[in-house]
């Protein structure tokens, strides 16, 4: 079995999804190389083990995935226009597969399976016309799979690929990884080497403070990069933060971080908190302007929970897949109405869960609970959410073994999106027909011209990243003078 991921969430929705689907299975993890190839830290972070891990070219994916006897099932955990350039490569690649191919019969191939990292609440249509084609396509809800069922059959493509389950860590036995680290303001992590470096087993979260879990009541505002966009929206969400640890000196407040300044997760992150913290005035604690009960933190979310949990404690959001981790743990979850309840923002997708409610409200005490017939048709209660997952996967991966698979045929073609398909193929690597563009490389070749590109890489990623972070918010600041 294999997961191709191209950035730190879709690589833990992936691999987990993967030990839910075959939970016996050899899994061999593979990095799309790109703009949120995770940095060893964040794989960390994430907590998820494997047999093996790999950055790959698109071309040394299609060489891996169709080598004879490799692989039984393929996950996709990809941006959808990376979904739609495999599903074309892919068909390609495999004899007798794929609408370009000459081939029209069955082929002995992976099953290859796909969805959504979290709460898909923007360009619906879109990132599914990108996933459709796969063998599977999973809803991570009753509510997601009715959605999806509803936007195939609306354009004449094919449904029957749509699954049922739940996001793969929102069951089982609480996650584990990392021990939360604590994180200065100028984004390094403090703490033990070992909680920084990789997953800690058999140890306590660590407090607001830096000691060992107290048991204090805990406050866990759970960020994300791009949500909000705007420095003002951000740095109000901030002060927001800072003063509720005020005003409740008797609760941690843990500003739980995705990613450090310079790493990138799936949404780009222009306002690092790490940086906006510094001009918070005030406060007690070394943290830029931060009360002495307040910090920010690395570490893995579903550890965060769990002493969340124990201490009776809070989870805030704007609209992070954390409020469903939450909710299915009983933890009480806020959902942010102080910018409004917006499609923008993703806090939309949260109405009727009983869970939205403002800083105002929870600095008076306010905890929010769930409405459990909203919680039920979102997945985050109920039994075993991969029963039927695992069974479709299951008799086709029997089918392509002793019959083989019908062709890979996605809803895109050259014939039905004739301008915007080979746009999408073009940019990983890929003829309009399916075929490694002139000059993409399969695998680099020679040790000295191999460690050449990877030095040349992490220059152009190191390049792309101060672009996004310090050069781009300067022009649009210029610009507003």
């Amino acid at each position: 079995m294999a997961v191709l991921a191209d950035s730190d969430t879709r690589w833990k929705w992936g691999a987990l999804t993967a030990r839910r689907l075959a939970p016996r299975a050899t899994i061999d993890g593979l990095l799309l190389r790109g703009r949120a190839t995770p940095t060893p830290r964040q794989l960390a972070e994430v907590g998820v083990t494997v047999e093996s891990l790999r950055e790959v070219t698109t071309g040394e994916f299609l060489a891996a995935a169709t080598e004879p006897g490799a692989y039984d099932v393929i996950v996709l955990a990809t941006v959808g226009g990376a979904v739609q350039a495999m599903l074309h490569g892919l068909g390609r690649a495999v004899t007798g597969t794929g609408p370009a191919a000459t081939g029209p019969g069955p082929a002995r191939r992976p099953v290859i399976v796909t969805g959504y990292v979290g709460v898909v609440y923007e360009k619906l249509t879109d990132g599914l016309l990108l996933r459709h084609g796969a063998d599977v396509v999973l809803a991570n809800s009753p509510y997601d799979a009715e959605r999806f069922r509803t936007v195939y059959e609306g354009v004449g493509a094919d449904p029957g690929g749509v699954v049922t389950c739940a996001l793969p860590f929102l069951a089982g036995p609480p996650a584990e990884g990392n021990t939360p680290v604590a994180a200065s303001a100028s984004g390094s992590a403090t703490g033990s080497a070992e909680a920084a470096s990789g997953p800690a087993t058999g140890s306590a979260p660590v407090s607001a403070s830096g000691d060992v879990d107290n048991g204090r009541f805990t406050v866990v505002f759970a960020v994300q990069p791009s949500v909000p966009a705007s420095r003002a929206d951000r740095a109000y969400l901030l002060r927001r933060a800072a003063a509720h640890a005020l005003r409740h000196p008797e609760r941690d407040v843990l500003i739980k971080l995705r990613s450090k300044p310079g790493e990138h997760t799936t949404h780009i992150e222009e306002e690092p908190y790490q940086k906006l913290v510094r001009k918070l005035p005030g406060g007690t604690g070394p943290d830029g302007g931060l009360p002495a009960n307040c910090r920010l933190v690395y570490g893995n979310m579903g550890e965060l929970l769990d002493r969340v949990r124990r201490t009776g404690g809070l989870l805030v959001t704007v609209s992070s897949t954390a409020a469903l981790e939450s909710l299915h743990r009983g933890v009480p979850t806020a959902v942010l109405t102080d910018l409004g309840v917006r499609e923008a923002l993703g806090n939309h997708y949260f109405t009727g869960s009983g869970c939205l409610a403002s800083w105002d409200e929870l600095d008076d005490g306010h905890l929010p609970e769930a409405d459990e017939k909203w919680a039920l048709r979102q997945g985050v209660r109920g039994d075993d959410g991969f029963a039927a997952a695992r069974e479709r996967v299951a008799a086709l991966a029997a089918r392509a073994a002793a019959d083989g698979l019908p062709p890979l045929m996605p809803y895109y073609t050259v014939r039905t999106a004739p301008g915007y398909l080979p746009g999408i193929l073009r940019r990983y690597g890929l003829a309009p027909d399916g075929t490694p563009l002139p000059g993409t490389a399969v695998q680099d070749t020679g040790r000295g011209r191999g460690l050449m590109r990877r030095v040349v890489r992490e220059a152009a990623r190191g390049a792309y990243r101060h672009g996004v972070q310090r050069v781009a918010p300067l022009i649009r600041k210029a610009g507003e003078l």
